[in-house]
C-alpha cells in the first residue's frame, strides 16, 4: 500500500527524497530533516541526499543498516519489502531513491513500489 507523502513546504518532489524519507521515519517536519541532513553532509563533506549522509544521520538516531537478500535482486521490489515488513520503520535505498516504510505502508510523493531496493535502515 502506498500513501502519498510530500512534506516539502513548496510542494516540490524532485531531488529531496532522502529528506522526505527521513522526515517521515523520524516524525519531523521537512525543514528540520533538511537542516539535519545539511549539517551531517557538511560534516562529511558530501551532499545531504547522498546515501552515506542520510544513513549516517539515521544511525545517530538508532537505525541499523540491513542488506536486501541476494536471492532475487532484480525482482524484489519496494512493494515486496513493504508486504514482508508489516511492522517497524524502514528507510530503503535504491541507489537513486530513498523511501520510508512504516508498518508496511510506503510513504512517498509517487508510487515507488516497483523500484528495486539495495539496502535499508531499520529504526525502532
Amino acid at each position: 500500500m502506498v500513501e502519498k507523502y510530500n512534506p516539502n513546504p513548496s510542494g516540490k518532489s524532485v531531488g529531496d527524497c532522502a529528506i522526505r524519507a527521513v522526515s517521515k521515519a523520524l516524525d519531523i517536519d521537512w525543514d528540520t530533516a533538511y537542516a539535519a541532513l545539511c549539517t551531517q553532509g557538511y560534516a562529511m563533506k558530501d551532499l545531504p541526499n547522498a546515501d552515506v549522509v542520510w544513513c549516517s544521520y539515521l544511525r545517530t538516531k538508532g537505525f541499523e543498516r540491513g542488506i536486501i537478500p541476494n536471492t532475487c535482486p532484480e525482482c524484489y521490489t519496494i512493494g515486496d519489502f513493504a508486504n514482508d515488513h508489516r511492522t517497524g520503520v524502514y528507510v530503503l535505498g535504491t541507489g537513486r531513491h530513498a523511501v520510508c516504510i512504516k508498518s508496511g505502508i510506503i510513504y512517498d510523493s509517487w508510487d515507488s513500489s516497483s523500484e528495486l531496493p539495495i539496502f535499508y535502515m531499520k529504526g525502532d
